[in-house]
């Protein structure tokens, strides 16, 4: 089956509420990779998913702010933290894009231990972010289950509002769903959220190990794209 249109806002209800959770401050890096490097590091039933011929490697970082569950107030403490994560683009055979995560770095130990229960590739990082004014500082540094200080650093100046999305940066952060691999099956976790308020942005420093420790160690040069978001407010259902 072909792709699903690419949309702003969700193509189909995530269904009754699981969890709650807001991104902010979200920085997206991303680089070109060849779909036939990036295929075996798929869950079973699906592909990459390609723009213009190729697929995307996404490096986001960004504020995890008071995850709620079964529709509860969000927790102020351990559900916000910092996270950091590797993300691959992929379809469906029933055509539903999502993304798959290679790695997801977190600086609060208990939500890994219960991601990671719930078979997310989550890791405990230590980390740091800092704002002053248009600049942004992301730093991590692994610390279990490795490899330990994996990581590093982000610097980015945020530019103007993108009015009018490109079909690239539509590409790239118009994503609805999670395919995971759950006992040997491929599940697609859904979401909704609002449209992506998009920014311009400039990455200044690049120094950052996390695309090798993640399996993708060709892809260590300088990003074909990077934006910005202030965030959004997102819900997810039941996984299908």
């Amino acid at each position: 089956m072909e792709p699903e249109e690419v949309t702003d806002t969700a193509p189909r209800a995530a269904g009754r509420t699981l969890f709650t959770q807001g991104w902010r401050d979200v920085a997206f890096v991303h680089w070109r990779a060849d779909p036939a490097v990036v295929a075996p590091l798929l869950p079973a039933g699906t592909r990459p998913d390609v723009h213009e011929g190729s697929t995307w490697v996404g490096l986001v970082p960004f504020r995890m702010r008071r995850i709620g569950v079964l529709g509860s107030p969000g927790l102020p403490w351990v559900g916000s933290f910092l996270e950091t994560n590797v993300r691959l683009y992929s379809v469906d055979g029933e055509g539903r894009r999502g993304v798959v995560f290679r790695s997801l770095d977190a600086d609060r130990l208990a939500p890994v231990l219960v991601a990671r229960a719930a078979g997310l590739p989550y890791l405990w990082s230590r980390m740091r972010f800092a704002r002053d004014g248009d600049l942004l500082t992301y730093d991590s540094r692994r610390r279990w289950p490795g490899p330990r200080g994996a990581g590093g650093r982000i610097e980015l100046r945020v530019g103007a509002r993108l009015d009018r999305p490109g079909p690239l940066e539509r590409f790239l952060t118009g994503r609805w769903g999670l395919h995971q691999a759950v006992l040997g099956r491929t599940r697609f976790w859904p979401n909704e959220h609002p449209t992506w308020p998009l920014h311009r942005a400039e990455l200044l420093t690049w120094d950052v190990d996390l695309l090798a420790a993640a399996g993708l160690p060709g892809l260590g040069g300088p990003p074909d794209s990077v934006l910005f978001s202030p965030g959004v407010d997102v819900r997810f259902g039941p996984r299908l």
